[in-house]
Parts: C-alpha cells; sequence; structure tokens
C-alpha cells in the first residue's frame, strides 16, 4: 500500500529480524495500541488465542513450518470430515484494520461485526448505508472448519470473520477515500459440513506484504460481536503463480510492482513457511478464481 512510511516499517522489520521471538515483539507493538499496529502493516505471527486453528490444503504433506502439532498428511475430502490427520496454524496478528472492535479509526471504535447485514456470503458491497462495491478479479472463498481432537471432524454453528484489502490495497473503514466503506468484509456459519462460502474479489498486493486474507474463528454467530470473543485469528496467502496471473488484470498495475518486491520468504507473517497458509487455487483470472482451505480448531 502506497501509504506505508517505509523508514519505519524498515526499522520495525529489523526489530522483528534481530527479536528472538518474532512472535513476542508483535505482541509488544499490539499493546504500544493502533497506531504501532498500523506501522506493522497487518504482519508478524502472535502466540495469543484460546485455541489452535490448522489450515490443511490439498495434499500438503512433510513437517509443518509453524506449527505445534506435527505433521500434516493426506488430501482434504468432501462430506463430515477432511483428512485423517490436521496441524494447527501459526496465530497470526490480525494488522492494524481489522473492524473487530479491537481498535479505532477516524476517532470511533471500528466493528464491522455490528452492522445489520454483516453475515452475509457475498462481501463485495458495503452495507448499512454505504453504497462502495468493490471492483476486481472474482474470488470464491470456501473454507471447511474442523476438530483437531476428533480426527478432523466437522465442526457446525460456528462463524467465521473474513476481511482483506481491495484490488488498490486498501481496507475499508481504516483507509484513505474508504473509510465510509465496509466493503470485503463478512460473517459466515459454518454448515453441517462445517463449511462456509464467501464471494467476494481478488486483494491486489500492497507495498511490504504478500497478498493475503485475514479471518477470525468464533464459537458462535452470537459470539461474533467482538474480538473478545475470538478463539483463532490467522491470515492465508495464494500461490506465486496465481497472483502473477491476476495481476495482469485490469486494474491490478500497482499489485505488479509491489510483488515484484517482496517474498514469501521476506513477508513478516508468512517468512516461517506457507504450507499451513496456502490456499489450493482452481479457476483463471476471466472467469474467477476459488481459493479451498480446511480450518481445524482444537474444540
Amino acid at each position: 500500500m502506497s501509504k506505508h512510511h517505509h523508514t519505519l516499517e524498515h526499522d520495525l522489520n529489523t526489530l522483528l529480524d534481530t527479536a528472538t521471538n518474532r512472535r513476542t515483539m508483535l505482541r509488544w507493538l499490539t499493546a504500544g495500541g493502533a497506531s504501532a499496529i498500523s506501522l506493522a502493516a497487518c504482519g508478524g505471527s502472535t502466540t495469543t488465542g484460546t485455541s489452535g486453528t490448522t489450515i490443511n490444503v490439498g495434499a500438503t504433506t512433510g513437517t509443518t513450518s509453524g506449527s505445534t502439532s506435527g505433521t500434516t498428511t493426506g488430501t482434504s475430502s468432501t462430506g463430515n470430515t477432511s483428512s485423517a490427520s490436521c496441524s494447527v496454524i501459526p496465530e497470526e496478528t490480525a494488522g492494524p484494520y481489522p473492524g473487530d472492535g479491537s481498535n479505532t479509526s477516524s476517532g470511533s471504535i471500528a466493528n464491522a461485526l455490528l452492522l445489520s447485514g454483516i453475515i452475509r456470503s457475498d462481501i463485495r458491497s458495503s452495507i448499512a448505508g454505504a453504497s462502495g462495491v468493490a471492483q476486481g478479479v472474482p474470488l470464491t472463498i470456501k473454507l471447511q472448519l474442523v476438530n483437531t481432537n476428533a480426527s478432523c471432524a466437522s465442526l457446525t454453528g460456528y462463524a467465521i470473520y473474513l476481511w482483506h484489502c481491495d484490488r488498490d490495497g486498501n481496507y475499508s473503514m481504516y483507509s484513505s477515500g474508504v473509510t465510509g466503506e465496509n466493503y470485503l468484509r463478512g460473517v459466515q456459519e459454518t454448515d453441517s459440513n462445517g463449511a462456509v462460502s464467501f464471494t467476494t474479489i481478488f486483494p491486489g498486493c500492497y507495498s511490504g506484504r504478500i497478498p493475503h486474507v485475514h479471518f477470525e474463528i468464533y464459537p458462535s454467530l452470537s459470539k461474533a460481536s467482538s474480538a473478545a470473543n475470538k478463539v483463532k485469528t490467522s491470515q492465508f496467502t495464494f500461490p506465486m503463480t496465481t497472483l502473477s496471473e491476476v495481476y495482469q488484470s485490469t486494474g491490478y498495475s500497482t499489485s505488479v510492482r509491489n510483488l515484484a518486491q517482496i517474498s514469501y520468504a521476506s513477508d513478516n507473517v508468512f517468512s516461517d513457511g506457507t504450507s499451513l497458509q496456502m490456499a489450493s487455487m482452481t479457476g483463471n483470472a476471466t472467469l474467477g478464481y476459488t481459493a479451498t482451505l480446511t480450518v481445524a480448531i482444537s474444540a
């Protein structure tokens, strides 16, 4: 995002690189308040949260970087269960733009979770009196929530709050020009198969971060009203091949330049590995893409 202060960002990244515990450093940044968090630009892993979450994507096999529970094996499957083994995804920062009631924007608490209409599948339009519509390459995000303590059995009745930037790298409710919008944010309740689906657009790449999507998990819809009730926060990303394809589309020219200046290895969230946070992709830039992940918590 062009609005980042590169000198300060560089200093913070240097601190993060030299800290003996990157997750501890980010908790220190979070404790400094919204202004300190904004300098971190949605970065870094943390170890907060009350229960583990897993992303087991496609045929991921081998040691799970950043995981606390060993190895991910096998492929995800349809129906009421996922793979026979699932591993905990790293807890990540919600970043400076969560819109979950945990910080402020323009002097007011920013909480999209309280908006009328926030429980929805299609998150491309603003709601609750705002009228903006996010433009970009169509993207469907399909998540399945499963239980690591029950052989990855599906979890029903949980709530997943998902948000990401627009194709210009801006976050609704926070970024200049879109503070009055609330698009690209939504909540879905997991069905009997533990599944949710969001219709959205492919996020852009802003300066200093690999393209990503944020999500939080809540034990129920009734609890999905404040960040105080969340049981997990994490992020996922996309294959470089997909990113390169998408960013050849109209409206993503800035993303081409920004993507060329960042890598998974240099990203302050995904530098410790992407095996548990890489979406499985189908589709194309003309018809749109589908990103699929299996997300597990210790329930």
